[in-house]
């Protein structure tokens, strides 16, 4: 098994962190990916590879819930540490619209340079899109119309936390990605019900 997004680096993870570790070896995760969220996650994240290079894999990228107005800065970050070292993976990036839209144009700015930094590499994306409230925002089509503006064939990765429909699963699985499906599947009216059976598993 693999476990394809978890904070575990976090710091409210302190108290029992080599226990849960050992747990989950036990049961027979064999990886665990880490997404990174910007610059102040790095050194947490890294120090937990190190110390369990064998179970914790981290990821690079910029979350969209940290494109502020210095995300240029954060984005240099990123793309020196891609240049350093291997990441197998970048993120986690996308658009969130959930708290504000102050920086909608911004991250759509980011996701695009990560994009570019994923064709650079040639490694997967793993994509956050999280709707406003009121569903008036679609992160999904957003994300799926930049990857298909950004045209590269070779793009792939997950959008992970998939909570959207039928219409939006299948555009996503066309764009080449797959869909981390968490726990929204077990909420009454979280309406996976009406996508999971007629999706491939």
């Amino acid at each position: 098994m693999i476990e394809t997004h978890a904070h575990i680096y976090d710091e409210q993870f302190e108290a029992d962190r080599p226990e849960m570790l050992q747990r989950a070896k036990e049961v027979g995760v064999k990886e665990i990916w880490m997404p990174n969220c910007s610059s102040e996650t790095i050194g947490g994240m890294l120090a937990l590879e190190e110390s369990n290079p064998d179970l914790c894999v981290p990821m690079m990228g910029l979350h969209p819930c940290y494109v502020k107005e210095d995300y240029k800065d954060e984005l240099a970050l990123v793309s020196k540490w891609l240049e350093e070292r291997p990441f197998r993976i970048i993120g986690e990036i996308g658009l969130d619209f959930y708290w504000d839209l102050m920086f909608v144009s911004e991250q759509e700015e980011a996701f695009l340079a990560q994009l570019a930094l994923a064709k650079k590499y040639n490694i997967p994306i793993c994509i956050h899109s999280r709707n406003s409230k009121k569903n008036e925002h679609n992160a999904i089509i957003r994300c799926c119309e930049l990857i298909e503006e950004f045209n590269w064939n070779g793009l792939r990765g997950i959008f992970h936390c998939f909570s959207g429909n039928l219409e939006e699963a299948k555009r996503v699985i066309d764009l080449n990605f797959l869909l981390g499906i968490g726990g929204v599947a077990t909420f009454k009216n979280g309406g996976l019900d009406r996508v999971l059976p007629y999706i491939d598993l």
